[in-house]
């Protein structure tokens, strides 16, 4: 292996859900300044486009295709649009979640429920699927779920964000077990607390921060740019021989 070329993802591409900002930005970010051709989607096409020309500016390569990842018709459209333009598909990022609720699970609307599963499980679950074959015919790919360590641990006020993230880690497991025979990686980032428009409520206040973060090994909360470059690596033929892994960013959180 050449070492100094491992991380290179010159030639493949790349789709990035939920890619406008936080943690899809800096992931599709990394790729691109590593060489891939990023597809960068999400429901706004306006933040996108702002995205693409932000990354052609740095001299990257990006193209940007809204679609609403609950839409089972959007993601198939979304697909044959990539491979109709670039011909592969070869990276898949599914990050795009969403939590319309903080509060018990008692609280929890049947309609919120089903719009948690929709997005943060069917999407991911759905797009994996539809990607399978265009992978296969080129001899594999990598599919990296962006989880969360909620999915190990019940998050109080995010009990069903929790249960849709642990459906998220098993589901993972699974497609890496099936789809290992046709070269087709699937891994899981789990972050913990990481700084981001999702996570702004959190942020914004004080005491409830120094309550999550006081008590951590490294006391703080994640960055974006603490992320993306293990997504990098899991992309990457760094991690050829790494499936079905759910990788833990939370500064110990778990510990």
């Amino acid at each position: 292996m050449q070492y100094k070329n491992v991380f290179d993802l010159s030639n493949k591409v790349a789709l990035i859900t939920g890619a406008s900002k936080g943690i899809g930005e800096g992931i599709a970010r990394i790729f691109a300044a590593y060489g891939a051709k990023v597809i960068i989607s999400s429901r706004k096409q306006a933040e996108l486009d702002d995205l693409a020309a932000s990354i052609q500016n740095d001299g990257g390569t990006a193209l940007a295709l809204a679609c609403n990842v609950g839409d089972m018709q959007q993601l198939k459209a979304l697909v044959e649009k990539i491979v109709e333009i670039c011909g592969s598909i070869d990276i898949l990022v599914n990050n795009a979640a969403t939590n319309p609720v903080f509060g018990p699970t008692l609280d929890c609307s049947e309609s919120a429920f089903d719009k948690i599963m929709q997005v943060n499980v069917k999407g991911p679950f759905a797009l994996s699927n539809l990607v399978h074959p265009v992978m296969k015919s080129r001899g594999g790919g990598s599919i990296i779920n962006i989880s969360s360590i909620a999915g190990f641990t019940p998050d109080m006020g995010l009990g069903m964000y929790s249960v849709s993230k642990a459906a998220l880690n098993m589901l993972t497991k699974v497609q890496a077990k099936e789809w290992g025979s046709d070269g087709i990686r699937v891994n899981a980032i789990c972050p913990g607390i990481i700084k981001t428009k999702f996570s702004q409520a959190l942020w914004e206040n004080e005491k409830m921060l120094a309550h999550f973060t006081k008590g951590l090994p490294i006391a703080r909360m994640g960055t974006v740019d603490e992320i993306a470059p293990m997504a990098l690596y899991l992309a990457s033929d760094a991690a050829a021989y790494t499936t079905g892994e759910l990788v833990v960013i939370d500064g110990g959180t778990l510990i």
